[in-house]
């Protein structure tokens, strides 16, 4: 604290001095030693000014990560400070005030305590002389008067004077308009030094009042946050101004004061309104909003079939885990044999209260809803002799194996067709006990992951995958007349540094006007996670719009990819159902790609997402995209030679290719 009171309270003595010196009167004097913090403080408040806009334009984004790396806090770091890097945001700036505000109140009251030092630069030995004679006149001692040493003194010479030599003293007053600044307010005792902390407590509430309305951030806070704070402020301000001399009452007070007058000024140097989407903002919170009143219906829901769900649970054979409606469609053909091949009752769990599933007009499946809370609590009950999901990593995250029963077999159906290793966490299927594998790819990653590991050995059935033999069988009767121009499909994936981010400008400035249809369709979970993001894009390509270019948000048909001559991709996994459906060529730019599991490099395969891209089609780096037009051109017109490539690839890389259905109700069954 000594330290604090000489680094801090040493210049701040000099420049209360300075106002004391410029009106002779104590409390004007710490009025204007107040307003010249705040103006001295002022560069600060504009740095987070400009920072907290920054933090409310990344809120959209932030929120998509967080859904986007919901059990993956490490991946969910890295992603947040990879944004606040490119948004030059800082955490620490906003804090930058309060570290500050804290010394100089010390520091303040190290001045308010010690008059003779800082106002009237007294010699220390006659500050001591002086300090044991007031103790003397008071009956105490040093010890006792402690930090309130000096203001005795004062005190003493204002009502004593003869008693003293030194006549400098006798000009110091502390009193402002009849109230003793150098006295401490008491709670049972209402005079006019009362009235300071109630000012204190008052102009709190009026700098929280205003601040609600105005302060960047807090407009973003809810109500209850926002009066929580303000209850808290005025709380601690009128406690703080009892503990304190009034004179660091008086300035807490009109710091307050001052404080209202910044926020005005901040927010006419850099107003919010012209770098944030408010609207987008609004609608965020509303879909918040109405995300928590589905969730309230949806518990009721859930209740129901949890109940349900238990008085069928003895009775279950087979059972289906899907994490949504758009799942269906891994388990179709499986699903659809089972039920031609066998007499088997299909219990179908779902996450989604609006699956399609529960529409469907088939006696012998019997569908069930679990919201998230339930849904842990359902799985930990499971008494079915088998449990099919998509979903990966069993036993690590919410989704647990039954408690009730420990024979329960656990089938792990992929809904991709790509690489278990690089594209899925470590330890993903450890607790499967049988996964239906897509292919011989799959196969080998899933025994040479087991090697590294050291897990049990599962149970590989060569099953193939459904999504693919349905895209060829729509493909095989869709209307295959060509393209006026050629349609160029741009469909990225939606992880960190993906097309729509990296370098849309250059494919649409490479391609546009030369002669192709363009089409835009970002990931599904782009759309839903980044609003704002999409808004612009929009905005900025408004007009293009017309016969030879789209951005396609819709996705309840597939049309546009069987239709499309060429698709251009990063990472995602369109590329393999186009080209595997189609037999045509796929662009990939080569942005970051997705690796989800960073230790994929420790057996060794190479994973079928880095070594088919350049079977399938070409790929090409982000430097080159503005010169895109020559490999699309290349693309386009050597189709026939990549042809017979991707048709090797598709019928070695799948298992049944045509008949997975079958193959995989045949092991159930």
């Amino acid at each position: 604290m000594e330290l604090i009171n000489t680094v801090i309270g040493v210049p701040l003595g000099y420049l209360m001095r300075f106002c004391w010196l410029l009106v002779r009167d104590y409390g004007i004097a710490i009025i204007i030693f107040t307003l010249l913090t705040k103006v001295i403080m002022f560069p600060i408040s504009l740095l987070v000014q400009k920072n907290s806009i920054k933090m409310v334009k990344m809120k959209p984004q932030l929120e998509a990560l967080r859904y986007q790396y919901v059990d993956d806090k490490d991946a969910y770091f890295d992603a947040q400070n990879a944004l606040y890097k490119k948004e030059k945001y800082s955490p620490m700036a906003g804090i930058w005030p309060l570290l500050l505000q804290l010394p100089i109140i010390l520091g303040l009251i190290d001045v308010v305590y010690k008059p003779l030092k800082h106002l009237l630069h007294i010699p220390a030995e006659t500050e001591n002389a002086l300090v044991e004679k007031a103790a003397s006149l008071a009956g105490s001692t040093v010890e006792a008067l402690g930090s309130t040493a000096q203001l005795k003194v004062v005190e003493l010479v204002s009502s004593d004077p003869g008693a003293f030599v030194i006549s400098a003293i006798q000009g110091l007053k502390m009193d402002f308009l009849g109230i003793n600044l150098a006295a401490t307010p008491s709670v049972t005792r209402l005079d006019l030094l009362f009235l300071v902390p109630v000012l204190a407590g008052l102009t709190a509430f009026l700098l929280c009042w205003v601040q609600n309305r105005i302060n960047v951030l807090q407009i973003e806070q809810s109500r209850l946050s926002q009066w929580g704070m303000t209850v808290f402020m005025i709380a601690f301000s009128t406690y703080f101004a009892f503990i304190v001399p009034a004179g660091v009452g008086l300035y807490w007070a009109w710091g307050n004061l001052f404080a209202i007058g910044v926020m005005y000024l901040v927010n006419l140097i850099y107003d919010p309104k012209k770098y944030i989407d408010y609207k987008a903002l609004e609608q965020l919170k509303k879909d918040v909003a109405a995300q928590r009143a589905a969730d309230k219906r949806n518990r009721k829901l859930a209740r129901k079939y949890m109940k349900l769900f238990n008085s069928n649970s003895e009775h279950m054979k087979l059972m289906f885990y899907s994490e949504g409606s758009g799942y269906y469609k891994y388990f179709a053909n499986i699903i659809d044999a089972i039920l031609k091949n066998s007499k088997l009752t299909i219990h179908y769990v779902t996450s989604d209260p609006d699956d399609a599933i529960f529409r469907k007009d088939e006696p012998r499946i019997i569908p069930y809803y679990a919201d998230e809370t339930r849904l842990i609590s359902l799985m930990m009950k499971v008494e079915a002799d088998i449990v099919v999901m998509t979903t990966p990593d069993l036993e690590k995250y919410h989704i647990k194996r039954s408690k009730v029963r420990k024979d329960v077999e656990y089938i792990y159906i992929d809904h991709a067709c790509s690489s278990l290793n690089l594209t899925y966490r470590t330890g993903a299927f450890d607790y499967f006990d049988t996964i239906f594998s897509v292919g011989p790819d799959q196969t080998e990653e899933i025994r040479a992951l087991e090697a590294l590991r050291g897990t049990k050995k599962k149970k590989i059935v060569e099953c193939g995958y459904g999504l693919i033999d349905n895209m060829i069988a729509a493909y095989g009767a869709s209307d295959k007349t060509p393209n006026e121009k050629p349609t160029i499909l741009i469909a990225p994936s939606w992880q960190y540094d993906n097309i729509m981010d990296s370098c849309l400008d250059g494919l649409i400035g490479g391609l546009y006007g030369k002669g192709y249809r363009i089409v835009i369709r970002p990931h599904p979970q782009y759309v839903r996670r980044f609003p704002v993001r999409m808004k612009e894009i929009i905005g900025k390509y408004g007009d293009l719009f017309g016969d030879d270019f789209a951005i396609e948000t819709d996705f309840s048909s597939n049309v546009t990819v069987y239709t499309a001559d060429l698709v251009i991709t990063d990472w995602s996994a369109i590329a393999y159902e186009f080209s595997f459906t189609t037999l045509k060529p796929s662009l990939f730019i080569n942005t970051k790609m997705k690796v989800v599991n960073k230790a994929y490099k420790k057996i060794d395969i190479v994973p079928f997402d880095i070594t088919a891209r350049d079977i399938i089609g070409k790929s090409v780096d982000k430097d080159v995209v503005p010169e895109i037009g020559e490999a699309v051109a290349y693309l386009l017109s050597h189709q026939d030679e990549y042809r017979g490539s991707i048709e090797k690839l598709r019928s070695e890389h799948f298992y049944n290719l045509g008949s997975s259905g079958e193959a995989g109700a045949k092991y159930i069954t």
